[in-house]
């Protein structure tokens, strides 16, 4: 039995489509931890990222955080939190928000510095205020690459989070973890097919945004 087999097997089955494990269930409850953690990671990160691009200072203290935290393993961190912390949400989104902060802090500082500096000295020269000549001047023209650390972010957070199933949680793992575990590899390529078709419109919908919120003269110079 090949892989196009399973998926189409796991998609017309009607069970799958209703009750407390159909596919609206569990793709709701990914989504909804996907959200939480990317929230989080960007109310950490762009803060932090936007000051010290804009100030140039703490920079090699920044590239040293974000390579610690990419090194910590998901699935280990996620163990340990849950010892620590014990059943619940809290010990998937750790891990989920560690994975997610380092893209996003280290690519709106690399935003912010790469800003040609001819206009942020000349908004300075007519007495902007900084907040004022980072907001108005240096973050629209960095918001592309603003948004790639985000989407790059979201994609890591909505394949990872299929480990909320490890401490069991809902989404789209729960359809890995126990097909694994009942030799059902149907529901496995099921829900492996699910994360990817999750990532696909994730990158689809931050397309969108950027076509929105982005200045077509910003979209045209890069």
């Amino acid at each position: 039995m090949n892989i196009l087999h399973f998926v189409n097997a796991f998609f017309s089955d009607g069970a799958h489509w209703h009750g407390y494990d159909g596919i609206p269930t569990r793709l709701r409850e990914h989504v909804q931890y996907s959200l939480i953690a990317l929230g989080v990671a960007a109310a950490i990160g762009l803060p932090v990222g936007l000051v010290t691009g804009h100030t140039g200072r703490g920079g090699n203290a920044l590239a040293f955080v974000a390579t610690a935290a990419r090194a910590l393993p998901s699935f280990g961190l996620l163990v340990l939190m849950f010892v620590l912390l014990g059943l619940g949400l809290l010990p998937v989104m750790i891990p989920l928000v560690v994975l997610a902060v380092p893209p996003i802090l280290v690519t709106t500082y690399e935003a912010v510095r790469s800003v040609d500096p001819s206009p942020v000295d000349a908004a300075r020269g007519m007495g902007m205020t900084e907040p004022r000549v980072l907001f108005q001047v240096e973050l629209p023209v960095a918001l592309p690459l603003i948004l790639s650390g985000l989407l790059s972010a979201a994609v890591q957070i909505v394949s990872t989070a299929t480990i909320a199933a490890y401490v069991s949680l809902g989404g789209l793992g729960r359809y890995i973890v126990d097909g694994l575990y009942q030799r059902d590899y149907e529901k496995v390529v099921g829900g492996a097919t699910l994360v990817a078709l999750l990532a696909l419109v994730t990158l689809g919908a931050f397309w969108a945004v950027t076509r929105l919120v982005v200045s077509p003269g910003v979209r045209r110079g890069r």
